[in-house]
């Protein structure tokens, strides 16, 4: 199995909100996320954090992210470690290797994000959790999921199993 994880910002008028979150690549679900108002390693622990929490995943999974500072920190390491998850990161300078997670930011901001002028950073948390959680998650279809929610797609394999 193979999660990517990346972070980008979100404009509120009382300044940036950050967010962190992990995809499954196989069923396009974000199945762990944080916001915070500053982009520490401890924002990304929690969306680590989270994701094992909820997913429990065995030993060996492929964990994929940038070179950022707080996935090489030595905490974050000691947590991939602990948890027997496999870090692997971007080439220097290439986006593309974490292309899926990057459509995914894109698509937040342009379906969500991009339609509001938060006035606080705990509205715009409220519409990040509902698209995440309420619309992406669950009723957003995916192309590369032959037309279905990342939830629907995850039913299916489970059934065929």
């Amino acid at each position: 199995m193979l999660v990517l994880l990346d972070l980008t910002y979100v404009d509120t008028e009382e300044g940036w909100l950050y967010l962190a979150a992990i995809l499954d690549v196989h069923s396009r679900k974000i199945v762990g996320w944080a916001m915070d108002r500053t982009m520490s390693r401890k924002l990304c622990m929690d969306a680590l954090e989270m994701a094992v929490m909820v997913r429990q995943p065995g030993k060996g999974l492929v964990h994929h992210s940038d070179r950022g500072s707080q996935y090489a920190s030595a905490d974050y390491q000691a947590m991939l470690k602990q948890h027997g998850i496999v870090c692997s990161m971007s080439r220097k300078g290439d986006c593309w290797d974490n292309a899926p997670m990057e459509s995914f930011f894109g698509t937040l901001k342009t379906e969500s994000l991009h339609r509001y002028k938060f006035k606080t950073r705990n509205d715009a948390r409220r519409e990040i959790f509902e698209y995440i959680e309420i619309f992406y998650n669950r009723k957003r279809i995916h192309s590369a999921l032959d037309f279905i929610s990342p939830e629907a797609f995850e039913a299916q394999v489970a059934k065929a199993a």
